[in-house]
């Protein structure tokens, strides 16, 4: 009661007077490091559980983040294990925040270097796996055997329904770990040790809701979160050598693999029998009979488990394959939307794990993990096994839903990268030397043949949703034809066509035993198993192998589509008449462009150009953006894509400059006068769907032209209001007042008729427009008039006043300029009556 009360004493001075960092810190740390780990505990009989933990809560909040770092670093290295343990679950929220994001945490997803040097610095170091203070805590608590609870609401969206209905999921990462609350099922969760809890929030930050400021720049791969898990994977996953040992801590232990737990209630496990990634599973096994090499690979396997759990496993594989079956109406999917900084962390792990797996030793170094023997230390077979076993999965069904639906913008690139990174491990083998120039010849080496075998589905089912998506997309925007040229060039590279479609003919070859499909069950082998056998021939193994990764990933049921067939084709050929068409359509936007560039007079000069309201630019997209520099990289993108996509797919080349006229009306002027794809109705022209598209990507257009009262137009940005207004009012009133007298000159056809037609605007006969899907009416005059807007324009009021200028600097009376510039008018009009019979210019 006593030790309780001095200890609630010392908290609220605490939140007073903060005195514990600015003396006492220094005094009692050096107390406790000066005394063995026993010993530290007897020297503070009056410190409650809690009373380490309210002192970092209320002297911590107002610091800045360097220091609070330092601070920390000293308590990890002077307080024992025991008072370590209650502040643990405290310091995981303070610096990685909470999933509902009211913890904002150290926020690392927006710490740079360039904007914070010093906070940058301190993190980084601190959660350095190898040297951070963080890791020195965990090993410190992974010593004692300390357990932590981790909510079962915080994990994916199918684990977390998966375990609340009772299924568990068959992965190693969740066995033994369930806690069953008095509660219930509702407040289930994971019972995990240091090591996994620390991982387990490290990967949630990146999908907790994160706000950064308004106008920061930002920078993925610049930031403290991403150098951090770019730092996890190359210590825990290396490339070169073996994974670093546990440190040697103290007296009281070194940091061991955890021991076997039993399960206190039994679940339904789902997926099939579990398979381990290791032929001897490290976590379930007692570290005394666990080889010494492979006590360090659970670290490595639990990394890599967490990383593939919490960033990939948002879309379950069940639904998935209902979304593919015809037969089956699926449920909801998951409402997970992944972020691009989301997207280009899983870029991160994709192109690290194709380095980490590319790096096995020369003489046991094979593409496939179906065709090796098991020889080897630990890690080898690890590396051998770590993409095809758990990664590969996941990867394909989130790559999946984000194709289907990301926006169609250039966002997607992120997306598109992690794909083609996943494609070409070739690009990070070992023997590959960095910062390489790239070899003139771009052939895929043949050792990866049996890659494209078990990838199948990732070169030939992704990229028809490409191609879906490129269809949908505005192909005249340089980003957009970047992604396709990307893609075309990619699969353009010699020897990968061949693999693809060697790969295609060994899952459609008959099954050597004569099995209905559903009747045979492929599952994916464990890392023990192997698709060798004594009986089987190497054809056999590689079709069997094709087959289960088709059948595991689509389901039974799955209807293949080749990726060299004839939908594919013509899917291919569609978007190389639209690329054909967006470089017809780019180079009459040049054109167009070239043509307001050098008709600009001085009036456009001075900022008095004036805009003919009739006329429609390529408006209403980023198009009114590109420059000459843009429009170049958009034909040039193009070009490449449209060479590569006829290497690939055997397209005729001398039939590619007729490909644009394929699709929609045939192009009047490079295009610029082009009408939407319609057909003809009762009201008038209905738009297709190939009509919808032209104009969502600015392929085609209406003519949208003014067709009302010419003096009641919207006033333009080259007019003045005030001029507009009076001038209506004066020319409105001559009209009323003189209109016999108007309408009777113009009746004449001599000299004076005409020129009354010339001055006074003439009815105009009453006609349909079918320029639009709608017919409409235009404006019906039945009177001449006279019309005095064009003196509101400010082109005719700069060259009035020019004329003005002009006769003052030949010393002549303004009113005498005047009545000059009057004479002129008159003067053009009778030459221009004399010598035509049409109607005034604009009334065509």
């Amino acid at each position: 009661m006593t030790g309780g009360g001095a200890a609630r004493r010392g908290g609220l001075k605490l939140a007073s007077g903060s005195w514990f960092w600015q003396a006492p810190l220094g005094k009692l740390c050096g107390r406790l490091r000066a005394k063995p780990c026993g010993e530290n505990m007897a020297a503070l009989p009056m410190q409650q559980p809690s009373y380490l933990l309210a002192l970092l809560k209320a002297d911590g909040a107002n610091k800045p983040l360097f220091q609070r770092c330092y601070e920390l670093s000293k308590v990890v290295d002077d307080y024992s294990p025991k008072e370590l343990h209650l502040i643990f679950p405290w310091l995981m929220e303070s610096v990685f925040g909470n999933q509902d994001g009211s913890v904002p945490g150290w926020n690392m997803r927006y710490l740079q270097a360039r904007t914070s040097p010093t906070e940058y610095t301190a993190v980084v170091d601190f959660l350095d796996p190898s040297s951070g203070s963080m890791m020195k805590l965990v090993y410190k608590l992974q010593a004692e055997d300390y357990k932590y609870e981790f909510p079962i609401s915080y994990l994916p969206g199918p684990v977390k329904a998966s375990i609340q209905e009772g299924i568990l999921p068959d992965f190693p990462l969740y066995h033994n770990k369930l806690q069953f609350p008095p509660s219930g099922l509702a407040n289930l969760s994971l019972s995990l040790n240091p090591f996994e809890y620390y991982l387990f929030n490290l990967a949630m930050h990146l999908t907790t809701p994160r706000n950064c400021s308004p106008g920061q720049l930002f920078s993925t791969s610049d930031s403290a979160y991403f150098v951090i898990v770019d730092r996890f994977l190359k210590y825990f996953l290396p490339i070169e050598g073996n994974v670093p040992p546990s440190p040697f801590l103290n007296a009281c232990g070194t940091v061991s693999p955890p021991t076997p737990r039993t399960q206190s209630v039994p679940f339904t496990s789902y997926g099939g029998p579990h398979t381990s990634l290791l032929k001897r599973h490290i976590s379930h096994q007692p570290s005394v009979n666990t080889d010494p090499a492979a006590q360090e690979i659970w670290r490595s396997e639990t990394l890599l488990q967490i990383f593939v759990e919490m960033w990939l496993h948002h879309y379950s594989l069940e639904l998935y394959q209902k979304m593919q079956s015809p037969h089956v109406k699926p449920g909801p999917q998951e409402p997970f939307t992944p972020t691009e900084e989301h997207v280009l962390m899983v870029r991160l792990l994709v192109k690290h794990l194709h380095c980490f797996s590319s790096s096995t030793k020369q003489e046991q170094a094979l593409p496939s993990p179906s065709t090796h023997s098991h020889t080897g230390s630990p890690l080898e077979e690890f590396k051998r096994a770590v993409i095809s076993c758990f990664f590969q999965q996941k990867l394909y069904v989130f790559l999946q839903q984000c194709f289907n639906h990301w926006p169609l913008d250039a966002s997607f690139r992120a997306v598109l990268e992690t794909w083609l990174s996943y494609l070409q491990p070739w690009r990070y083998a070992a023997e590959k030397l960095p910062n390489l120039i790239e070899s003139v010849d771009r052939s895929v080496p043949d050792k990866w043949a049996p890659f494209v075998q078990e990838n199948l589905l990732m070169f030939t089912k992704l990229f028809q949703s490409f191609l879906n998506r490129a269809l949908r997309t505005d192909l005249v925007s340089p980003k957009n034809a970047l992604m396709v040229y990307r893609v075309a060039k990619v699969y353009s590279q010699p020897n990968l066509g061949e693999m693809i479609n060697e790969a295609e003919r060994l899952f459609l070859e008959p099954d050597p035993m004569n099995h209905p499909r559903q009747h045979r069950v492929y599952t994916t082998p464990g890392f023990s198993g192997s698709f060798m056998s004594s009986w089987h021939s190497p054809m056999t193994d590689s079709s069997f192998r094709v087959k289960s990764h088709v059948y595991n990933l689509e389901g039974q049921d799955c209807v293949y589509k080749q990726m060299f067939g004839v939908d594919v084709r013509n899917l291919v050929l569609k978007l190389a008449q639209l690329i054909a068409q967006a470089k017809q359509t780019a180079k009459s936007i040049s054109d167009h462009t070239a043509e307001q560039s050098t008709g600009h007079s001085l009036m456009s000069l001075l900022g008095l150009t004036t805009y003919d309201f009739n006329t429609s630019a390529y408006g209403g997209n980023d198009l009114d953006d590109l420059g000459p520099d843009e429009i170049r990289k958009t034909d040039e993108y193009l070009e490449r894509s449209l060479e590569y996509l006829c290497q690939v797919f055997k397209l005729s080349t001398p039939n590619l400059p007729s490909l644009a006229t394929n699709v929609g009306a045939a192009s009047d002027e490079n295009g610029k006068h082009q009408m939407p794809d319609c057909i003809p109705g009762e009201n008038g022209l209905t738009l297709t769907q190939l009509g919808r598209y032209q104009i969502i990507n600015g392929l085609r257009r209406f003519e949208v032209e003014y067709r009302g009262d010419p003096e009641l137009q919207p006033i333009r940005s080259y007019e003045s209001g005030l001029l507009v207004r009076l001038l209506f009012q004066l020319s409105s009133y001559i009209n009323l007042r003189f209109a016999g007298e108007m309408g009777a000159l113009c009746q004449r056809n001599g000299i004076m008729g005409k020129l009354a037609r010339y001055y006074l605007t003439y009815p105009e006969l009453s006609r349909r427009i079918k320029s639009g899907p709608v017919m409409c009416r235009s404006f019906q005059q039945h009177q001449p008039r006279l019309s005095l807007r064009f003196l509101a324009s400010y082109r005719t009021l700069f060259s009035f006043f020019v004329c003005m200028v002009i006769g003052a600097t030949l010393s002549l009376h303004p009113l005498a300029s005047f009545l000059l510039i009057l004479i002129f008018w008159f003067l053009y009009g009778i030459v221009w009556a004399l010598y035509t019979d049409q109607t005034k210019p604009h009334q065509a």
